[in-house]
């Protein structure tokens, strides 16, 4: 039988990733709720979910009382209707780390907090409460309460962003690992990594990883990411942060802003196009190579490097530099054979075939001009 999940604000910015998690589950039933939702749709999930994820609240209101209502008001009034239907499903609910601030926002979580904690003591309901903080991702509303995704937003259309402190740091959570933590926090089978953590109150739990950045560092950051279309240069994606930073600033890009182009080099060869690089594995580059041509004719001492023939027919030949002996070796574009370039051998790719060859290349180190460790020797 399917459990059901209800979820409110789930057209918010954790709610519409959870969901999107929930949807792909065959053993559940979802019920949906945001602010414009029928009252029945609400009163349905009520009477029949097995478990709630509260998500539902208020943050930057018209009103500075819209705060008790829309986050207090609406969680005791959850509370009451479970009460009057006699019900005690897990509740799962997405606070915030202002609960422990004196401002209006703050105090309306903390009492929608202790409504919560009421109701599990009276019913012994699971209640399991995140205080998040800083939390980023895809979705999430720019210019509104979230530096990610405004410095993001901005950044990715050429706008400017205001750091009023470089220095100050602040603690980041990933709206993955957000939905991950809450899940396993409901009981689910966990269809993503495992992020949670729960403190000796059982009320509460955290997510996992928590990152920690400046402002200054963020904002160079992500800068970064939309200089590396030029630069070539990936992010350091063996730091965990950096990889979902980089998907973060991707999703605000604008749909024609998908694509770019690479500073493409020809001469009576053909084409070439630096494509990738990185201090850690080096650098790609692609080449389209006329028939009948050859490029290469050079070795490298320490330099190493790989190649891959796409399309079209090639022989790529190698000779010891101390020693005369010829070794070739034929590859094809269908065959997605790959070729290792050592050091101390010159070596030559040519084109045999009757259409341009395109190959794939990679090199252990980015080109630096000034020491390029490429040297002319016929093979």
């Amino acid at each position: 039988m399917a459990t059901t999940i209800l979820v409110t604000g789930a057209r918010g910015f954790v709610g519409r990733n959870l969901c999107t998690f929930l949807r792909t589950r065959k053993d559940l039933q979802l019920i949906e709720v945001d602010l414009d939702s029928p009252p029945e749709i609400l009163k349905e999930g009520i009477r029949g979910a097995d478990i709630i994820f509260h998500l539902a609240g208020v943050n930057r209101p018209c009103k500075m009382e819209d705060y008790a209502s829309g986050n207090w008001g609406f969680t005791k009034d959850l509370c009451h209707q479970l009460r009057a239907m006699d019900r005690a499903p897990a509740i799962i609910f997405s606070s915030s780390i202002q609960a422990e601030s004196d401002n209006p926002y703050g105090a309306s979580k903390l009492r929608a907090e202790e409504e919560l904690m009421g109701f599990a003591e009276q019913t012994n309901a699971k209640v399991v409460i995140f205080r998040l903080k800083n939390v980023f991702g895809k979705w999430c509303r720019p210019n509104y309460n979230s530096v990610v995704a405004t410095f993001c937003y901005n950044i990715a259309h050429g706008m400017p962003i205001s750091i009023s402190d470089a220095a100050k740091r602040i603690e980041l959570v990933y709206v993955d690992d957000v939905c991950a933590a809450m899940e396993e926090a409901a009981g689910l089978p966990d269809v993503l990594t495992a992020h949670l953590v729960a403190p000796a109150a059982h009320l509460y739990a955290q997510v996992t990883p928590v990152f920690e950045i400046t402002l200054g560092e963020l904002a160079d950051t992500i800068r970064s990411f939309r200089e590396s279309r030029h630069s070539l240069k990936i992010p350091a994606f063996d730091n965990a942060v950096i990889g979902k930073l980089y998907a973060t600033y991707l999703s605000y890009l604008d749909g024609p802003e998908f694509v770019y182009e690479l500073d493409v080099k020809a001469d009576p060869r053909g084409h070439l196009a630096e494509y990738l690089k990185s201090p850690s594995f080096g650098q790609i580059f692609i080449s389209r190579t006329k028939p009948g041509i050859t490029r290469g004719n050079h070795y490298h001492h320490t330099k190493t490097e790989k190649f891959l023939v796409v399309q079209g027919n090639a022989v790529i030949r190698f000779r010891h530099i101390l020693e005369s002996e010829i070794i070739e070796h034929r590859v094809r574009g269908e065959e997605f054979r790959v070729v290792d370039i050592p050091p101390g051998y010159t070596h030559s790719i040519t084109n045999i075939g009757d259409e341009e060859l395109v190959t794939l290349f990679w090199a252990n180190e980015v080109f630096d001009p000034e020491r390029p460790d490429t040297y002319f020797l016929e093979v």
